[in-house]
């Protein structure tokens, strides 16, 4: 079975053998988070971040809520990116972090490689540890009333796609070196989102702002039937 079949359990179960109990533990559910991380940010793109067509497309279905959508998938990945960095213990309790990764490596020479790879990490992201505390966590008070607070880390979709690389590099040289394979965490970016995500939802946005379209010149032509002015139950 390739390895790209397995289940969650299974990947687990395997890292765990290769691994021992606590790296393969930390580093199994590090991939978990790290991939649904990947996915969202593939949809965030695919809406918001490819075309100007398609943020036109959203602006003229539902321009309120297409909005409240692209801030809370922006604020999110910037918050789970965040989380990801954190240190490896908080007021005394552990986190799930790559930082944490470094602890539980036991090869001297990984050690090495995966404290490297996780200062990379720490500097790409630090502009996403900087959002959180003062913008999205917590509300820093002078920056909020613009009272000469020193302004936010500049953030934007290029930083945050190498602070995913960085976070991706942290977990791919724990797996090189003991499954000789690395993850393309990406996938869903080359291709544009994956199945039933984003690109779905817009090709039915479509669909119905043409539908809507239609029935507008219809009841302005007056050749319209009852549904034309009735509104579905949904």
């Amino acid at each position: 079975m390739a390895s790209n079949e397995l289940t969650a359990d299974q990947a687990r179960d395997r890292n765990l053998a290769a691994m021992g109990e606590e790296l393969g533990s930390i580093y199994s559910q590090l991939w978990q988070e790290l991939a649904w991380l990947h996915r969202t940010w593939a949809e965030y793109v695919a809406l918001f971040g490819t075309k100007e067509s398609r943020v036109d497309l959203l602006n003229e279905a539902a321009p309120a809520f297409n909005r409240i959508v692209q801030d809370s998938l922006w604020e999110g990945v910037i918050l789970h990116v965040a989380r990801l960095t954190d240190p490896p213990k908080s007021v005394g309790k552990r986190n799930l972090s790559i930082r944490a990764l470094e602890d539980a490596a036991t090869d001297s020479e990984l050690k090495v490689q995966v404290s490297k790879a996780v200062a990379e990490a720490l500097s790409a992201s630090e502009f996403c540890r900087d959002w959180r505390n003062r913008h999205l966590a917590h509300r820093d008070l002078n920056l909020a009333l613009k009272r000469g607070a020193e302004p936010l880390q500049a953030a934007s979709r290029q930083k945050v796609k190498e602070a995913l690389a960085s976070l991706s590099h942290v977990l791919n040289v724990v797996s090189l070196k003991y499954m000789e394979s690395t993850t393309l965490f990406d996938v869903d970016l080359r291709v544009g989102g994956g199945p039933g995500g984003a690109m779905s939802l817009l090709y039915y946005i479509d669909m119905g702002v043409e539908a809507e379209r239609r029935r507008r010149e219809r009841l302005k032509s007056g050749s319209f039937d009852e549904s034309d002015y009735r509104p579905r139950d949904l």
